[in-house]
C-alpha cells in the first residue's frame, strides 16, 4: 500500500454489525414504548427488550434522549417511505388523494396501532423535552412537503390538513374499534386543498 492508499474496510463487517446493533435497539425502545409508553423507557428496559447488555446502550446513544431522538427520527423515516408508495399510488386528483390517505391512516390504527400509538407518545414527548422537538419538527415537515407535492402551495390550508389528521388519528387511537377508511375519507375529502 503506498502513502496515498486508503486501507481496505474490514471484511469482518464490523460496521454493518454495529449498524444491525443500533437498529436492534431503536426498534427495542419503539416496543418498550408501545407496551409500557415512555415512562417505561430505561437503558435497562432497552436492553432487556433488545437482548444486549445495557451497556451497549450507552455505547450507541449517550442518554435517554439520544436513543428517543433516533426512534423518533426512524419512525419519520418510515413515514417517508410509506407516504413516497402512496404517493406512487395516488390518482392526480383530489378524490383519489383522500382515498389512499384514508387508507392508510385506516392501516395506522388497524394493522400498526401500537407502532402508530408508540410514535404519537414520542410526538408528545417533545412538547415536554425540547432534546426531541427537531426530530418531532422534521416529522411535520415531511409531512407537509408530501401534501406541498400533490401539487398546493397554500400553507394555510397545508397546516390545517395536518393538524386535522393529527386529530383524526388521535381520536381513531382511542376509539373503542379501530375505523376503517370510509370513516377518514369524508374529512380528507373536504379538507383536501386545493390544486
Amino acid at each position: 500500500m503506498t502513502r496515498g492508499d486508503k486501507p481496505a474496510e474490514h471484511p469482518d463487517g464490523r460496521r454493518a454489525k454495529g449498524e444491525r446493533r443500533r437498529r436492534e435497539i431503536i426498534d427495542a425502545t419503539l416496543r418498550v414504548i408501545e407496551r409500557d409508553g415512555t415512562p417505561r423507557v430505561s437503558h435497562r428496559n432497552i436492553a432487556r427488550e433488545a437482548g444486549v447488555p445495557p451497556a451497549s446502550v450507552v455505547y450507541y446513544f449517550e442518554s435517554i434522549d439520544g436513543v428517543l431522538i433516533a426512534a423518533l427520527l426512524e419512525s419519520c423515516e418510515t413515514m417517508i417511505a410509506e407516504l413516497r408508495a402512496l404517493t406512487e399510488r395516488v390518482v392526480d386528483d383530489p378524490e383519489g388523494w383522500a382515498n389512499a390517505t384514508a387508507e392508510m391512516l385506516s392501516r395506522m390504527v388497524r394493522e400498526q396501532r401500537g407502532r402508530t400509538l408508540a410514535e404519537y407518545e414520542l410526538y408528545l414527548l417533545a412538547a415536554r423535552r425540547p432534546a426531541l422537538r427537531p426530530a418531532a419538527r422534521r416529522w411535520i415537515e415531511v409531512a407537509a412537503g408530501y401534501v406541498h407535492d400533490t401539487g398546493t402551495r397554500d400553507t394555510g390550508a397545508v397546516s390545517a390538513l395536518l393538524a386535522a389528521i393529527d386529530g383524526l388519528l388521535m381520536q381513531a387511537l382511542i376509539a373503542e374499534e379501530p375505523p376503517g377508511p370510509e370513516a377518514f375519507r369524508p374529512a380528507l375529502a373536504h379538507l383536501v386543498p386545493d390544486r
